[in-house]
């Protein structure tokens, strides 16, 4: 095996007492790509961290190359730090090598051997050339180099880290969801240079599309009969698979429950005929004697054959198949015909501006655009939530609901079952249990939310909606964060929903099944 694969060897890890993972292990051979998908909470961010070393697990162990690359969601570098700083970090050891080619004094024949495979493995004469090519493919070339980290914004932070970890072309890298922040443009560039990697490349995503254009194989890690399921290909292929697995171990459940009844059955019945006492039918009575013995040991071994079976299946015996979280309810409450908004002249100063935009009852309009187009903003004015100029009617009494790109709560130290109940009320709430939505896992019900992920919050943020369903719903950013799974069955829901809905999306699976019109924000 390369001493450049990554491997993973049963690996346990828990917090709070649930265990994440529990006996995980995973080879990443070079030029394999592997996609890490599951539920929020299912570990795939902690897996990352143990395979990049910046976790430890309880049990097991990782075997990782001395050139690792991992994508941080926060780099190492002050606010003041400029681009030109990270720039140069990320090529530091690269320049290093190329400096000790050129001046090769004091290195063995060996060690010029090492500098000389590790230069050739880093591509570095054309280090400084790459660098400019993911800076303008991330979508960050026009930014000036003198500018500081604390004068951009989230997204080209985001970027910006993204960026380092590619300059550097690392032996084997791990991403956690790097096509956060990126449009197409650059989507589309970290496809293709990801591809282009001769190492192993191990990376988390909600992104469908991007799944579909990068993966080699697949690593599922919910739930399964046999543990995580490793497949080879890509999103699309496999949702068949999937299903089939979870078929598979739904029936095997039922066969096996089914099998350890009748054996119940057979030794309680089976014992009872062999029971010391027992009154003998005036059929067994003639020559009882005779045959009696013989009788006994066939009903004893039968015995003794039934418990022996179900020993071993109760032991064996796999466990029943948790519900999955799925998407149930309607996203929407229906309306009369007509127009329910319309807006003209809209003007957010440096955000929006927008000439007319109507939305009728029933439609399915789709708002997209680059970052800082004002898809948000749109969203928020059409919700209320920001001043604007301009005018924007409303038909009288309608009720509109919006999920907001940022999930944000006002008491984090509350459960989720405190948090649904208060903003519902206990009687909204008591009619529509939130475990009837099947959004949050029971077991998370009792947890405060400051406890819980990103994808968490916002599953949550959007079971309240559904609980009450506005006559106009406002999406933004709908799949973020949610599993592949779940937003697939988000994106069914959006097609069937009786009301009138709005979304903002970059999500480019989302778009290009996209059932209703579309609004392009320049």
């Amino acid at each position: 095996m390369s001493s450049s694969a990554l491997l993973a060897y049963d690996l346990v890890r828990t917090y709070d007492g649930r265990r994440v993972l529990d006996g995980v292990s995973l080879t990443a051979s070079p030029g394999h790509r592997i996609g890490l998908i599951g539920e929020n909470g299912a570990g795939k961010s902690t897996l990352l961290r143990l395979l990049a070393g910046a976790d430890e697990p309880e049990t097991g162990t990782v075997e990782r190359p001395a050139d690792l690359g991992y994508l941080h969601q926060e780099m190492p570098f002050d606010a003041s730090a400029t681009i030109a700083d990270v720039v140069d970090d990320a090529l530091r050891e690269i320049r290093a090598d190329l400096a000790a080619l050129e001046a090769p004094d004091g290195l063995t024949l060996e060690e010029y051997g090492d500098v000389l495979e590790r230069a050739q493995l880093h591509e570095a004469w054309d280090a400084d050339r790459r660098a400019e090519l993911v800076l303008a493919g991330l979508g960050l070339g026009d930014l000036a180099s003198a500018r500081t980290l604390g004068s951009l914004s989230g997204g080209q932070r985001g970027r910006l880290a993204l960026a380092a970890v590619l300059i550097r072309r690392p032996a084997a890298l791990l991403l956690d969801e790097p096509t956060n922040h990126l449009d197409d443009d650059a989507a589309a560039f970290l496809e293709a240079h990801l591809r282009d990697l001769p190492g192993a490349v191990v990376l988390a995503s909600h992104d469908r599309a991007f799944l579909d254009a990068v993966c080699t194989d697949l690593v599922d890690l919910d739930p399964a009969v046999d543990g995580p399921i490793r497949f080879g290909g890509d999103y699309t292929s496999y949702q068949a698979f999937r299903l089939a697995e979870r078929d598979r171990w739904e029936r095997r459940f039922v066969e096996e429950q089914a099998e350890i009844s009748d054996l119940r059955r057979a030794v309680a019945v089976t014992a009872h005929q062999v029971a010391p006492g027992r009154e003998r039918r005036d059929s067994e009575k003639m020559g009882y004697g005779h045959t009696a013995g013989r009788v006994q040991q066939q009903i004893s071994r039968r015995v003794r054959s039934a418990t022996r079976r179900l020993d071993d299946l109760t032991r064996a015996q796999v466990r029943k198949p948790p519900v999955p979280l799925r998407f149930n309810g309607f996203l929407t409450a229906s309306s009369a015909d007509g127009l329910l908004v319309s807006a003209a002249s809209l003007s957010v100063p440096g955000r929006l501006t927008l000439d007319r935009l109507d939305v009728p009852a029933g439609d399915r309009l789709l708002v997209t655009g680059p970052n800082g187009a004002g898809k948000s903003t749109l969203l928020a004015v059409l919700a209320g939530l920001v001043s604007f100029a301009g005018t924007v009617s409303r038909r009288r009494g309608l009720k509109v609901g919006m999920l907001a790109q940022d999930t944000v709560f006002d008491r984090p130290d509350r459960t989720v079952a405190a948090t649904y109940e208060l903003a519902l009320g206990p009687d909204r709430a008591e009619a529509v249990p939130l475990r009837s939505l099947g959004l949050i896992a029971p077991r998370d019900l009792a947890r405060p939310l400051a406890d819980l992920s990103v994808g968490q919050r916002r599953r949550l943020a959007l079971a309240l909606l559904v609980a009450d369903p506005p006559e106009l719903l406002l999406l933004d950013e709908p799949t973020n964060h949610l599993s592949p799974r779940l937003a697939d069955e988000l994106e069914d829901a959006l097609g069937t929903a009786p009301g009138t809905i709005v979304v903002a999306s970059h999500d480019r699976w989302l778009r290009s099944r996209w059932p209703g019109r579309e609004l392009r924000l320049a």
